[in-house]
């Protein structure tokens, strides 16, 4: 009841657009851009296996999400629905281990900015950029929902313009023949196989790997401030999951090749 009554008093003025784009940049990041070095490492090519189903796990508990959330669109999401539908501890339980998730991920997601920047501006130390970040982060969150949705939006569009140049330049390189002839989808099953460590390699990845899918549930998270939950969750919960797997496969089999 709580949930409803302080769902009822948000503003809603997420729209589709916002909702999927905040969804995507969540689950475009460092899984992808940093995360994924390791587990090349310790799964080779298999991590590719290992993405599909893992997208086809979230594709599930999205769909299940998506469905209460149009019933009920409140402050709350799956943290709600526990306390409602399995008890109050239930709801505690998740709803708090969420909160520290979200705090320990974050400072993972600065140590991530840091290193970039570093890469870029060597002068620069760790902690200085990561506080910069921390101070911006933090102020575009305590802004009306439209503009951080707008902020969100346009952060994402940026990932996911990177993504797709990174598929498109990896694929000219394939098929031009301009990295040579050591750049060939054959390094997919060659140079040690598919599962160069077996099956042991890709599920101790798998945990990583369905990290790299946390974001998702912000789909879920937005439906108390969503302009039109019953049509843009929905949409947003199906589209979603589509784009992830086509810009985590696709960019990994280039990568791999």
């Amino acid at each position: 009841m709580d949930s409803q009554q302080h769902g009822e008093q948000l503003k809603r003025g997420l729209k589709n657009r916002h909702i999927q784009l905040i969804a995507l940049g969540g689950a475009i990041g460092t899984g992808l851009f940093l995360g994924s070095a390791s587990v090349i490492q310790s799964a080779g090519p298999g991590i590719i296996l290992g993405y599909a189903v893992a997208g086809f796990i979230a594709f599930l508990i999205m769909r299940q999400l998506g469905e209460m959330v149009v019933e009920e669109p409140v402050a709350g999401s799956f943290s709600h629905f526990a306390y409602k539908y399995w008890g109050g501890f239930a709801g505690f339980a998740s709803g708090w281990n969420y909160w520290v998730l979200y705090v320990l991920v974050a400072m993972a997601e600065l140590t991530a900015v840091g290193k970039y920047i570093q890469f870029w501006y060597p002068e620069i130390p760790t902690w200085a950029s990561a506080a910069a970040f921390f101070v911006i982060i933090n102020a575009i969150n305590l802004t009306n929902v439209k503009v951080f949705g707008e902020m969100e939006f346009w952060f994402a569009i940026i990932k996911v313009i990177a993504v797709i140049a990174m598929i498109l330049f990896g694929a000219w390189l394939l098929f031009s023949d301009t990295a040579g002839p050591q750049a060939t989808v054959r390094n997919l099953w060659e140079q040690g196989g598919f599962l160069p460590h077996g099956w042991t390699g890709l599920v101790m990845m798998m945990a990583i790997i369905m990290f790299s899918f946390g974001g998702l549930e912000l789909v879920g998270i937005t439906a108390a401030e969503a302009d039109n939950p019953e049509q843009s969750i929905p949409k947003a919960t199906n589209q979603v999951i589509y784009r992830i797997l086509i810009f985590y496969i696709g960019s990994l089999a280039v990568l791999l090749s």
